[in-house]
């Protein structure tokens, strides 16, 4: 089933390749999305696919890079917008 997901991840997510990583990880799942910093220190991403393949995507979330350090994951779902590739905002 398909669906869309939005990730708020916190910690020490920013500074340490976190968005860079979560882009190679969401292409290698083949996702559609988006990730970006926010301005309060977290990496907010957007993700569309298959429900088994976001649920991979967000085990690799509470991990993240190896610099990282993260201490909560937030899910929510979401109305599908139908993103065509999986890119990084700034």
């Amino acid at each position: 089933m398909q669906k869309h997901i939005s990730i708020k991840v916190s910690g020490r997510v920013q500074g340490v390749f976190y968005r860079a990583s979560t882009h190679d990880e969401a292409q290698r799942l083949g996702l559609k999305g988006f990730v970006r910093n926010e301005p309060d220190g977290s990496v907010y991403i957007e993700a569309e696919g298959d429900e088994a393949v976001l649920d991979a995507l967000v085990a690799w979330c509470k991990q993240g890079p190896p610099a990282a350090r993260v201490s909560n994951v937030e899910i929510h779902e979401g109305i599908w917008k139908g993103f065509t590739e999986f890119v990084v905002k700034r």
